[in-house]
């Protein structure tokens, strides 16, 4: 009796004693959890607001690219000489803010007069300037200076750029504003010193413009404060030159330490009940627990950057290992003179038609294959990615130069024309490959991939199963072709410059006229006649080829109507017959025009058998 008695004392004393250690470490890991979790709050908070001041960063380099399309040209040189008004408006004001956005743009004479103003899109008195003249007259002077001023190189040993960039306050509003001085492309067009007409380009900062920068980086409720608001700790203010604040962009701040303790705080409270005799239990379920919650995290960090078909890094993890060799490379150039990176962008050729044929489980086990010949392939130290689809996307590190990127796709294609073995059957592919090798000083890992992409469809246009680098003038061609795209549907819209030619076709003596075939024609205002297969490729391209081609079968049929023509030949691209419209817009056509079905041909070419 008396050693139960003692026994329960000392059971007490030890429970008591256990449950004060486990309350006195309890509370010391919910201070060291909550001092954590604000210490996660605050770095997170800081790296929230290193995103939007780089997203500002980004956003004022693009308007400034957005003008420089347009400011150093030929074109715009000689017509605004030539006070050519529509053409201004039409290429350098109101097209700066359907296209890109911006606001104002105002044209300044030699003499910082107004010659040209828009503002929201519409053409107003050039007088209008004068109520943004205060804002906007630094930036201006600072240009001018530039100009007066011997031209000097960057770091790359190229003429820097003369720009003048700012945050200005127009109307209470903060702003992006630009101004690049209107100078020649090419040496056909010279301009003497202290003549050079003034782009004053402004765009504000507004929610739309916030909002594309937290899209960018996941952030909720990103929004513009003015002064008169009081913003919290998630604000980062608008500066301009002189150090004055236009006002703040603010977000709702992400709290990942507090959402945390949040989620543990009814498990912590559970432990503080917990009975001393289930305390040993608890930490071991707790343990067991905790290795099962670590080796789900460990399983979901790995689906969130891997591929789950190929088991090869998705766009995520892609992205982030080709800016850490982006800039692994610059630091590499900088120190030693060696070491780029180099990005390849491979496509499968005709990929849908295997699905299509031969179903999507074999087009899943095409792509696994594809994948493990791309690793054989390459080293252990570059990554292959699988980026979608029938897409894949390689970063080479220590590339020498751009022949040994060459190198690399010349082994992959060949690896890739060897046959694949897919449900029993043998299928022979072959893939297109887009290069892009880093200079060692640009980081800018978008426009590598951009560069790739185009060198990517490059290879395609070009007959596809080889690779292709891409080249500076490809970017003027993409320019070209989007010019072409806007003065196609002008044209389309209008019904000017379009025509179409008929073909008679006879028989073989040479007398008899059996039939025609209707030719497209554009008389372009600038070019001349166009080669209708060069703006054909752009609107099948550029999703234009529907419009293009009811257009071309109306006239055609209307044409033949009005004639005793036997029979009428018209074009007709793959893209259309692909359309499952197309037989009842054809239908309807010829009841409209009153066409007997019988009097019409269609001519189709050998790539509908291709592709």
């Amino acid at each position: 009796m008396s050693a139960t008695a003692n026994t329960r004392p000392l059971t007490h004393q030890v429970t008591l004693t256990v449950l004060t250690l486990a309350v006195f470490a309890l509370a010391m890991v919910v201070g060291f959890g909550i001092y954590a979790a604000a210490q996660a709050d605050n770095a997170s908070l800081e790296r929230q607001k290193i995103f939007i001041d780089e997203g500002l960063k980004d956003q004022i380099a693009s308007v400034q690219r957005e003008q420089e399309s347009v400011a150093v040209w030929d074109d715009a040189v000689a017509n605004v000489r030539a006070g050519n008004w529509t053409w201004i408006e039409e290429n350098l004001s109101v097209w700066m803010y359907t296209y890109y956005g911006h606001n104002r743009v105002y044209i300044l004479d030699a003499a910082n007069r107004p010659v040209h103003a828009m503002q929201e899109g519409k053409v107003v008195d050039a007088s209008a300037y004068g109520d943004d003249e205060p804002a906007l007259q630094p930036s201006i002077e600072k240009l001018r200076r530039m100009l007066a001023e011997p031209q000097k190189a960057d770091a790359s040993g190229q003429p820097a750029k003369m720009v003048a960039e700012d945050l200005v306050s127009l109307q209470g509003k903060p702003a992006i504003l630009s101004v690049m001085a209107l100078v020649p492309s090419t040496d056909r067009v010279t301009q003497a010193p202290g003549t050079e007409y003034l782009h004053v380009s402004v765009e504000f900062i507004n929610d739309a413009v916030i909002g594309k920068i937290a899209k960018k980086y996941l952030l909720d409720g990103a929004r513009l404060v003015p002064l008169s608001q009081s913003v919290g700790a998630a604000a980062v203010p608008l500066v301009d030159s002189r150090g004055i604040i236009l006002g703040y962009v603010g977000w709702d701040q992400e709290r990942p330490g507090l959402t945390l303790v949040r989620k543990m705080a009814p498990a912590l409270v559970l432990a503080l009940l917990v009975a001393a005799g289930v305390l040993a239990f608890l930490l071991r379920r707790l343990r067991r627990a905790s290795s099962a919650l670590q080796t789900s995290q460990d399983e979901a960090q790995y689906l969130a950057f891997h591929d789950t078909l190929t088991g090869l890094p998705n766009r995520a993890l892609f992205e982030d290992r080709l800016r850490r060799a982006l800039l692994k490379a610059s630091q590499d150039i900088a120190v030693h003179d060696m070491g780029r990176a180099a990005l390849l962008y491979l496509d499968l050729d005709r990929f849908k038609h295997i699905n299509d044929t031969l179903g999507h489980p074999a087009g899943d086990e095409l792509v696994r294959q594809t994948a493990a010949r791309l690793q054989h392939t390459v080293r252990e130290v570059d990554t292959v990615a699988r980026l979608g689809g029938d897409e894949f996307a390689l970063i080479l590190v220590d590339i020498r130069d751009i022949r040994a990127a060459e190198d690399i796709a010349e082994r992959l294609l060949q690896k890739l024309q060897e046959p694949f073995k897919l449900m029993e059957d043998q299928v022979f592919v072959s893939a297109s490959i887009g290069i892009a090798l880093s200079d060692g000083v640009e980081t800018d890992a978008d426009d590598l991939l951009r560069k790739a992409d185009i060198a990517l469809y490059e290879a395609k246009k070009n007959g596809r199963g080889r690779h292709q680098v891409f080249a500076g003038d490809m970017d003027d061609l993409l320019l070209r072709k989007r010019t072409v795209e806007t003065e196609l549907r002008k044209a389309l819209d209008g019904g000017t410059g379009i025509g179409l030619a008929y073909q008679p076709v006879f028989a073989a003596n040479g007398k008899t006229m059996l039939g025609a075939e209707a030719l497209i024609r554009w008389g372009h205002d600038v070019h001349g006649a166009l080669p209708a297969a060069q703006f054909i490729a752009i609107a099948e391209e550029r999703g234009m080829i529907g419009q293009l081609g009811a257009w071309v079968l109306q006239e055609a049929c209307r044409f033949a109507v009005r004639t005793d023509l036997p029979w009428l030949a018209v074009n007709v691209s793959p893209l259309q017959l692909r359309d499952a419209g197309f037989p009842e817009q054809v239908a309807s056509i010829l009841a409209d025009t009153g066409l007997a079905p019988q009097r019409l041909q269609f001519e189709i070419t050998e790539s509908v058998l291709l592709d």
